[in-house]
Order: structure tokens, then sequence, then C-alpha cells
């Protein structure tokens, strides 16, 4: 039995909590600075982590400053989801929201910063992340490491940002 039991993989954590948080700085990053254990809709939650992020550094920063910590942050990411989704056991974690959180950074910074438009960009970034459209599926299913889980939602950010130029074009 000890041959067993030596087989499985000790970090495998089917419902992470705080104290797997703060285990590995990487986890933390993983769920979104502790969104990601909201006990339903985790994604949403890690969407609407980005609002705060948003408010708070996009008004410091010129808008190239805010693209490589855009970049530094999605890097981050790759390398948190992967370690976090090797230490669950599970390589996307319905729980790691740091995907959602940077993606929809990305998709607020080439939005009109009034509220209606967040809320709007919110609302069709969660219908892409959710539904998924080709292909975003592709990806999900092709990239199982911290690359796969960070770039589907950056696609799901593209093409809400695409329907947000197409109907502002049609409206100007």
């Amino acid at each position: 039995m000890g041959g067993f039991m030596s087989t499985i993989n000790t970090d495998l954590v089917l419902r992470p909590s705080w104290r797997f948080l703060l285990r590995h700085p990487a986890h933390f990053i993983a769920f979104g600075f502790g969104a990601g254990l909201a006990p339903v809709t985790p994604g949403t939650w890690g969407t609407l982590l980005a609002l705060p992020i948003y408010w708070l550094i996009a008004p410091q920063l010129e808008a190239v400053e805010f693209l490589l910590l855009l970049a530094a942050l999605f890097g981050a990411g790759i390398w948190a989801c992967e370690a976090t989704g090797r230490a669950i056991g599970i390589p996307d974690h319905g729980g790691m929201v740091w995907d959602e959180t940077v993606a929809f950074l990305l998709v607020l910074f080439f939005m009109p910063a009034a509220l209606a438009w967040q809320a709007a960009g919110f609302l069709l970034f969660r219908l892409f992340d959710i539904l998924k459209p080709p292909p975003i599926r592709y990806y999900e299913r092709t990239f199982k490491n911290g690359f796969g889980v960070m770039l589907d939602d950056l696609v799901a950010a593209f093409y809400t940002l695409l329907v947000f130029a197409v109907f502002k074009t049609l409206i100007d």
C-alpha cells in the first residue's frame, strides 16, 4: 500500500482554499488574489477584479506603460496558471481566473471610459468567454498549459473589441 500512496500527487487539490492560495505566489495570482475561490461563477468574479485594478492603475500610466504592464501580467499568468494547474492536477481549473482578469484589462484599455461602455464590454466579454466561439474552443482544447489558459481569454477579448469597433464605426 505504501507504494500506491507514494504515486498519488500529494498536491492534488479539488477544492482550493485560502490555505492553498497562500502556499505559493503562483496560486495566489492564478486564483485572482482569491476571486477564483468564489463558490459560484468564479470567472465572472475574476473578470470583475479587472475593474478596480484598471481604475486604480490606468490613470497613473501612459498607454505604452499600461500595455507593457499587461504583457508582464500575461507572462505572469502563463507561469502562475501552469504551476497552479500542475499543483491542482487540472490544467485549467475553473477557479484560475487570472486569464479573465488580464484579458478584461485589455478590453477596458480600448473601451471608452464611461461606465455604460465598460458594463457592455463586461457582458460581451463574459458571453464570448462562456460560449467560446471558434477558434476559442480550439485553443482551449489544443493548449493544455499556462499559455493555453491565458490564450483563450485573450481571443475572447479580441472578439469583444472587434464587436465594439464595428459598433462604434456604425454609430459614428
